[in-house]
């Protein structure tokens, strides 16, 4: 026989589900740092994965493609006009679609150092303050001029038209100059960089620091993040604004000092093992016709753009 429960005991014993308060999901700006430092390891270990994939971009020799960078990244700098940007903006998507990247997350970090370093750097010259020309963007109005100094303080403060075509074009070439640099690395593994770069005949000096510089700030990258997920295990309730602060402060003094121990550590092993201030590196492979094509290719395609 079964029994029945009361149903005021059901409406006390009841689960009712458990929905979590908006300051509890907030996270702070330490944890928002440390998930971007996370972000940061992630796709250096991305990037080493998808160097190694097998694609007509691919296999290029690295020292085709350091040329063509170089190369392209002149042209980029050379071209005054918006639309032979945009066509080399065209052909760079083209390459990435040959590389078989994934396009969506590639372009979501072009455009961010792009919207960042060229439109919002560059925001500002497009005042009439700065470029003399039409206002096309009235901002704010004044009752009357002003002279500070050597600046002339217009009655109508805007954005002009001939600022706003000096943005768009430093914009569109910071996002053309980092896509070529971005193709290159996600494409290259790290030691063919480097074999290219002693090829040709970059110091000894500059190759040490870009290789020490790659290596090892991941690891202490991971050493921060590791710091704040032990100091959050630790932490019970809310930690106010000072004491996040002074936390903050005590581990750039101590990972700083770690850097220091670590750079000491590094120097003495390759002291140990024979360092002698000189890269030696086993002979570099020979071009093959592979890289002849494509290095011509590059060349014909950069022509165009410098013709247009």
């Amino acid at each position: 026989m079964k029994s029945k429960i009361p149903a005021f005991l059901i409406e006390r014993t009841s689960v009712q589900p458990y929905v979590p308060s908006k300051g509890r999901l907030k996270k702070s700006f330490i944890e928002k740092g440390i998930d971007h430092l996370a972000e940061v390891i992630k796709s250096g270990y991305v990037q080493w994965e998808t160097s190694l994939m097998d694609s007509i971009f691919h296999r290029i020799d690295a020292r085709i493609k350091l040329l063509f960078l170089l190369f392209f990244v002149v042209i980029v700098s050379l071209k005054h006009q918006i639309v032979p940007e945009f066509y080399i903006a065209g052909f760079i998507f083209l390459l990435t679609l040959i590389a078989g990247l994934n396009t969506l997350q590639f372009y979501k970090k072009v455009l961010f150092l792009g919207f960042f370093f060229g439109f919002l750097v560059a925001l500002p010259s497009a005042l009439n303050v700065i470029s003399r020309g039409e206002v096309v963007v009235p901002i704010l109005h004044l009752s009357r001029d002003y002279n500070f100094w050597v600046y002339h303080i217009p009655a109508e403060i805007g954005m002009t038209r001939e600022g706003l075509n000096a943005v768009s074009m430093l914009t569109i070439r910071v996002v053309n100059s980092v896509s070529l640099s971005f193709l290159v690395l996600f494409t290259t593994p790290f030691p063919e960089i480097i074999k290219a770069l002693k090829v040709m005949r970059v110091p000894d000096s500059f190759i040490m620091i870009i290789t020490l510089c790659y290596k090892y700030i991941f690891i202490f990258v991971k050493t921060v993040e590791d710091m704040h997920l032990a100091k959050k295990s630790r932490t019970v309730g809310q930690v106010n604004n000072a004491e996040a602060r002074q936390w903050v402060g005590a581990r750039i003094g101590s990972v700083f000092k770690k850097t220091q121990l670590r750079c000491e550590e590094i120097f003495k092993a390759m002291l140990g093992r024979g360092f002698s201030t000189e890269i030696r590196l086993y002979q570099s492979r020979k071009l093959s016709s592979h890289d002849i094509a494509a290095g011509g290719i590059f060349l014909v395609i950069g022509g165009l753009f410098l013709w247009m």
